[in-house]
């Protein structure tokens, strides 16, 4: 859907795409604030920017959705006097007490990164991929096989094509592929019932009955994505290769995760440089089934909203030794809940072993431990629970410089910012009712 279509048909659900389109144009600076519907509002605001001597390019309106007697206004301006800028913005919120956010895709001094709004707004950056599907590597296992080559290139059309909403499209894979699948499948399997978490034992015989998950049946996406719906409202979407770390946290703060199709090259069926589905479904997936680690994903997606460059670095640090490769506790045992360890044959018995270091999941710690990528990790960190994990991310979140919180909509399926007194009303509004139910049910339940 392109900035046009959202204009014309006034959809206030779409308005964030547009902006975007604005403000990552060279020597442009947009910006959006809101002003009581009163006389001559607008001409102070517009003579402020004409005696700082700053020009506006552009300028449009619409009634706010928040507060029905205020007006929002979206402009671009020209960057050259950003100290007068900053000035302007200043007395915008203290002297006309409007509301102003300063759009940019990019971090810079006293911005807020752009993040998607709508859960449609990851179409925008779904397919901003740091690597191809056939341009692998040189030391990638396909990357002297032309077959092998056109055939990612198949998989990355089927997620450049993609669009949120549409049902994913199904993928009928080779004998060859599906071999490959078997092989990881079948080691995989016989090491979960020592090796794998309550959690990931208790869903997974769940996608062998309704998913398709057997030796010689590679599931499908759109299959697997409604059953985690109904499970934790997680759905999968397609995606050619990797997001930056942004990009990826942003689709988990909509119970969004980005999922390949490709699978790794046949001739290293236990080895693969880059995640594939066997990584996916085998690894990822059954957890997000599971509510309490669900909403903990979600957890890390929210607290990466507008965070800056650093804070995003330290949340991909944390999510990679938690969801990726993180250990919890059961009773006096250790067991795996990463998905890099679920579906790596050799680093699932490794990471058990007494070869590791082994520390407490210290997120102040955690998010600044370094970690190699093609070779089994030399620390891992042990979650008590999934609930502690959680809470702890919480109140690391509380760190992140930014002059706001979010929460998901569920019903919309939106993030709402909370940075006025509007929302907060909203959101005291939402849960008292939610006490009046859990208050109506505990009376019952005496």
């Amino acid at each position: 859907m392109d900035a046009q279509h959202c204009k014309t048909n006034g959809d206030p659900f779409q308005e964030s795409m547009y902006i975007e389109e604005s403000s990552n144009k060279n020597g442009v600076i947009s910006l959006i604030f809101s002003l009581k519907e009163e006389v001559g509002a607008l001409a102070k605001v517009l003579r402020t920017f004409e005696e700082k001597g700053i020009n506006l390019t552009h300028i449009e309106s619409r009634p706010s959705r928040l507060n029905k007697d205020e007006y929002e206004f979206f402009i671009n301006l020209e960057g050259k006097n950003v100290p007068a800028l900053d000035k302007i913005i200043k007395s915008l919120r203290s002297d006309i007490g409007a509301t102003v956010h300063e759009l940019s895709r990019t971090k810079k001094k006293d911005t807020v990164p752009w993040f998607p709004r709508s859960i449609q707004e990851l179409d925008r950056f779904a397919n901003q991929i740091l690597s191809y599907g056939a341009e692998l590597d040189a030391d990638h296992p396909g990357f002297k096989d032309p077959v092998y080559r056109a055939r990612r290139k198949e998989f990355a059309d089927i997620a450049y094509n993609y669009r949120h909403g549409q049902p994913i499209p199904q993928v009928t894979y080779t004998e060859e592929e599906k071999k490959t699948w078997g092989t990881v499948f079948r080691e995989l399997k016989s090491l979960y019932p020592t090796h794998a978490c309550y959690e990931h034992n208790h869903v997974f015989p769940l996608l062998e009955k309704y998913c398709g998950y057997r030796e010689d049946n590679i599931p499908q996406l759109e299959d697997i994505s409604k059953f985690l719906q109904t499970c934790t409202g997680f759905r999968l979407r397609p995606v050619a290769g990797l997001l930056s770390s942004r990009d990826f946290l942003a689709g988990l703060a909509f119970r969004v995760f980005h999922s390949t199709q490709y699978i790794r090259h046949a001739s290293k069926p236990m080895y693969t440089p880059e995640p594939d589905i066997c990584h996916e479904l085998l690894g990822h997936v059954p957890l997000f089934a599971d509510p309490s680690f669900a909403q903990f994903s979600q957890e890390i997606g929210l607290a990466s909203l507008g965070a800056p460059d650093d804070f995003i670095e330290k949340l991909a640090t944390v999510y990679w030794f938690t969801v990726e490769f993180g250990l919890c506790k059961e009773g006096d045992s250790l067991k795996a809940y990463g998905a890099g360890l679920l579906s790596s044959f050799g680093e699932l018995q490794y990471c058990l072993s007494s070869k590791p270091e082994i520390q407490p999941l210290v997120l102040e710690k955690t998010a600044v431990q370094k970690y190699p990528v093609t070779e089994f990790q030399p620390v891992y960190y042990v979650a008590e629970s999934f609930k502690d994990a959680k809470e702890k991310l919480r109140k690391f979140a509380q760190m992140i410089p930014r002059p706001f919180s979010v929460r998901y909509n569920p019903y919309t399926q939106r993030i709402e910012v909370l940075d006025n007194a509007k929302q907060l009303k909203n959101l005291a509004d939402t849960i008292n009712g939610e006490m009046g139910i859990l208050c109506n049910a505990l009376q019952k339940i005496k």
